[in-house]
């Protein structure tokens, strides 16, 4: 079978890039190149969003599939390190793309060819379905190992979205990685496979045309309205975590005088005896 032409490709600095194709009529797939694990940095995001803006502004509305050229990874996530010294990178580059697809106005598929961990999952988690490779990869929701808080938007969208619960209490507080079957028990993927079953799943729901109406996206940031909310007040989220890091100091602290108190009247008791 001869390689689907792209529609188009967009470069992701220094040596990536995204590239539209067209597997079946309306059904844009977006394949992400950025060695070596398509890592969130602002250049990726930017070359996202305008991809998604492109399909919106100018092509026919359909559907958006969004997937990895790299075996292994769908997404590895942020690099961190970086991410957290820049105070723009969350409000000006991955805020920005984050919301561009929770409320796009055409239906979009995360399909998971390999890895999604952190905010890699929560990407893919930011589309109306997911779909996952069954012989590679897993879901995992990692901070708890690397030590990192969750922000507001990144706790909220699992809240909404998962069915259980439970499940996410296993994904935050056990950093418990998923493979595809337990991933679809679970109902974080839609669905298992890759191109053709996509393909399939997209006609058995009948997807193709559900953007036609114009209302696509605004029905979404309703229904999503509170990681809406999180992902456009990045400055107001902060201030609110501030203060209760402040609040934790000052528990911290009286939690440490109540312990001591209790250290010294043991040992009082003890000089005694």
């Amino acid at each position: 079978m001869a390689p689907i032409p792209a529609l188009f490709t967009l470069s992701i600095d220094p040596k990536g890039s995204i590239f539209c194709t067209q597997p079946s009529q309306r059904v844009y797939l977006l394949t992400f190149d950025s060695p070596p694990d398509n890592r969130l940095t602002p250049a990726f995001c930017a070359s996202f969003v305008l991809a998604l803006d492109i399909l919106d502004k100018r092509f026919p509305k359909g559907i958006v599939v969004t997937t990895s050229a790299i075996a292994k990874f769908y997404s590895n996530g942020l690099d961190y390190e970086s991410a957290i010294k820049s105070k723009a990178f969350f409000s000006e580059s991955l805020y920005p793309l984050w919301r561009r697809l929770l409320t796009y106005p055409m239906p979009t598929i995360a399909m998971m060819n390999g890895h999604a961990f952190a905010a890699g999952l929560m990407t893919a988690m930011m589309h109306d379905y997911r779909f996952m490779n069954p012989h590679r990869g897993f879901l995992c929701l990692n901070e708890l190992e690397f030590g990192a808080p969750l922000k507001p938007p990144m706790s909220s969208i699992f809240r909404q979205k998962l069915p259980s619960p439970s499940t996410y209490r296993t994904m935050v507080l056990e950093a418990k990685r998923f493979n595809a079957l337990e991933a679809l028990e679970e109902g974080i993927v839609d669905g298992l496979g890759m191109v053709p079953d996509v393909l399939k799943f997209v006609e058995e729901m009948k997807l193709i045309d559900k953007a036609k109406s114009g209302v696509y996206g605004t029905l979404k940031k309703e229904m999503w309205r509170e990681t809406v909310g999180y992902l456009q007040d990045h400055s107001g989220n902060e201030k609110r975590v501030a203060e209760e890091l402040r609040v934790q100091k000052l528990e911290d602290e009286q939690q440490e005088e109540r312990v001591v108190g209790w250290e010294r009247a043991k040992n009082h008791r003890g000089a005694k005896l």
